[in-house]
């Protein structure tokens, strides 16, 4: 059995967890195994309805970050964005498995002000990650103009001109006489592996926070004969009941998506077989009432994985 060079790829989008037709983000690596420690793998990013077809929009590869086998951060190379999609290329130039991805968290939802309606906007990324600060949609501070507390001219946000609820950028924009405040954590992780050499298990080690992939079997060692057993965590502990959806690559190509619909047991264990060799896109979601900040009544968290399975 040959290994596979892992890139991980935490990626960031807001709901991981798509029904069938609807738009899926997906990072597809050239190979998730290599042989040395001086090639290269190329990365396309896009969103788009039939997996890995480009034909809807691009992910930015300034979002992506690289994890090289022991931990430390690495850097993509040759990155473009086109219409459809994106691209970047990872040296890799160390044995063992590579995280390549994206990563977000965010709380949104709605309070009001009186009787007038508003809405939590924009995101919250890891420091240091690119973008890191404001999101698209941020709003005006608390009591500055378009604010909590602040004017609201026509045609503005919650004026006559009919424009959506009013926003702000963060819970901590949320003034003290806002009620009715309803919250939501969102918390999701797209990561794709690839091995040069033997896998290691370094990039995969646990955190202990939200929810993650703690494979039984390695991820570049998957093959068409075999069952593959991936455990998922909570807050570090087995997660039961977390609904996983696989689907094959190339549904441009066939009638039906062909698509898995699973659950964890008791142990938080997936137990999967292919039925082709090929490229498959995971993701995983889970929902509690824990999230960081006390304000918010949920907490939503999904992984994402393309994961490749070769023939015997």
């Amino acid at each position: 059995m040959r290994f596979r060079t892992i890139l991980i790829a935490v990626a960031a989008s807001s709901a991981l967890a798509t029904p069938a037709l609807a738009h899926r983000q997906w990072l597809l690596p050239s190979t998730t195994t290599l042989a040395g420690a001086s090639e290269y793998v190329t990365v396309d990013a896009a969103v788009s309805n039939d997996l890995f077809y480009a034909d809807h929009v691009a992910i930015d590869p300034a979002q992506v970050s690289v994890w090289a086998p022991d931990g430390t951060e690495a850097k993509i190379e040759n990155p473009a964005k086109g219409r459809y999609r994106g691209t970047f290329d990872v040296a890799i130039n160390k044995p063992g498995t590579w995280k390549i991805g994206m990563q977000r968290s965010s709380i949104g939802g709605t309070f009001k002000v009186g009787t007038e309606e508003w809405r939590v906007g924009g995101r919250m990324r890891p420091p240091g990650a690119p973008g890191a600060g404001g999101g698209p949609g941020a709003g005006a501070p608390a009591g500055g103009p378009g604010g909590p507390g602040g004017p609201g001219g026509p045609g503005g946000p919650g004026g006559p001109g009919g424009r959506p609820p009013r926003m702000v950028a963060t819970v901590s924009d949320i003034p003290a006489n806002a009620t009715d405040i309803k919250l939501n954590e969102s918390l999701s992780t797209y990561a794709v592996y690839v091995s040069s050499d033997a896998p290691t298990k370094g990039v995969l080690t646990p955190t202990g926070k939200g929810l993650e992939f703690d494979p039984i079997t390695h991820p570049d060692a998957l093959v068409s004969d075999e069952e593959a057993q991936f455990r998922f965590l909570v807050d570090g502990k087995p997660a039961a009941g977390v609904k996983v959806t696989i689907v094959p690559g190339g549904k441009k190509y066939r009638e039906s998506e062909d698509a898995q619909e699973l659950t964890t047991g008791a142990d938080g264990v997936l137990k999967v077989k292919w039925p082709v060799a090929g490229m498959y896109w995971l993701n995983a979601t889970a929902e509690d009432t824990k999230p960081s900040d006390k304000r918010a009544q949920t907490r939503r968290m999904s992984f994402t994985s393309t994961l490749e399975v070769v023939a015997p």
